[in-house]
């Protein structure tokens, strides 16, 4: 069984749940999804024509991690008990993925985790997330790993290195997938035309565009004042550039974004996207800023470099070979360090062409490789 409920969890389960598909043969899957997330999530659905067998619905109006976590449980134990699945199998840090690991642990049900071996080693930051995947961790039978390091993150807390696989990172899988799509100049100008279109706005080629996103709980408050007042600087000051900002719809994040950049010129706020249309916009864009762990995976691959708007990441390898640096909240250091990009082409050019150290776009079908010849099925 797949469990998943969050927009990124489903990019990131989508290319393994069509892998294990194509193995009927070897193993049945049956997915269920939470939907922690709803509208962003069914996004994901459609875009890459998922049918859940289970669909909790658990969101609810201003919901909290209590909220997630009470609803969720009781909904999992039903469904884990109705299908007695072999195994699970959970994606990343999300209070989803945290509570299927704890309902298939409470009814003795094998857990696989994908994206296994994160860590900052600071609990509340990302919060609730790095607790959520050591929790999970500590829950599972089979660790899915992107990188080296994340393996020797695991071995470092006891777990048995004969249970850890390096795969990769699915959301490279799902990013290729994506892109193959979006390949043919006719697709691409269908994707301008419709964007240019429903938006109403100008992707002036004589302008560097930058493509911002930002979500994260523990940043709510001044540190997310902060980023926007950074995110302000830049419009402000660099007048070659067009900020696009797709909004998340957490109130936490629409409030201060709005207040402080809705009016700028060269700043346009925009709902979510589907994915489809956000790989279209970061191929297209010119650098990103972002606090999301998933974008600094992907634009890598794109020739696309992050300055990652958080104090800490678990994804320290595109910090080391160059592809991403760490900014922090800091407005002055968002500013600074989003010019120099700007102006500086021999230091843009450096981070563009490091080389993605998350993957080859293969890692789903590692993991469905050994999902299907593992002794316990």
């Amino acid at each position: 069984m797949i469990i998943f409920g969050t927009r990124p969890e489903a990019i990131k389960m989508a290319p393994v749940l069509k892998k294990l598909e194509a193995n009927r043969s070897k193993v049945q899957t049956v997915t269920c999804v939470t939907a922690q997330h709803r509208q962003m999530l069914d996004q994901v659905l459609t875009l890459f024509e998922i049918v859940p067998d289970y669909d909790l619905n658990i969101m609810k109006k201003n919901q909290s991690l209590f909220d997630v976590t009470m609803d969720g449980l009781r909904k999992l134990e039903d469904v884990l008990r109705k299908e007695k699945p072999d195994i699970i199998l959970v994606q990343g840090d999300t209070t989803t993925t945290f509570i299927a690991s704890l309902a298939a642990f409470y009814l003795k049900i094998n857990i696989g985790h994908i994206e296994a071996g994160l860590r900052t080693s600071n609990k509340y930051n990302p919060f609730p997330e790095e607790i959520n995947r050591r929790l999970t961790d500590h829950l599972a039978d089979l660790y899915f790993v992107h990188t080296e390091r994340a393996k020797r993150n695991l071995l470092n807390e006891g777990i048995d290195e004969g249970k850890i696989f390096v795969t990769g990172n699915t959301v490279l899988d799902a990013l290729l997938m994506i892109v193959k799509k979006q390949k043919s100049k006719r697709s691409q100008g269908e994707m301008g035309e419709r964007f240019l279109k429903q938006y109403g706005i100008s992707l002036n080629s004589k302008k560097k565009l930058i493509l911002v996103t930002g979500h994260r709980r523990e940043s709510f408050g001044k540190d997310f004042e902060n980023i926007c007042y950074g995110l302000k600087m830049i419009a402000e000051n660099n007048h070659g550039v067009y900020i696009i900002y797709p909004v998340h719809l957490n109130p936490n994040v629409q409030k201060p974004v709005k207040k402080i950049l809705s009016d700028l010129k060269d700043v346009c706020l925009i709902e979510p996207l589907d994915y489809f249309s956000f790989v279209w916009l970061m191929n297209r864009s010119y650098l990103i800023l972002t606090d999301s762990g998933g974008i600094q995976e992907e634009a890598p691959s794109l020739g696309k470099p992050v300055l990652v708007m958080r104090k800490t990441t678990e994804r320290p390898e595109g910090i080391e070979v160059g592809t991403a640096k760490l900014v922090g909240t800091d407005s002055n250091r968002i500013f600074s360090e989003t010019s120099k990009l700007i102006k500086n082409e021999e230091l843009y050019q450096s981070m563009a062409k490091a080389v993605n150290p998350y993957g080859d776009g293969r890692a789903s079908e590692r993991i469905a490789k050994i999902i299907c010849e593992w002794k316990e099925l």
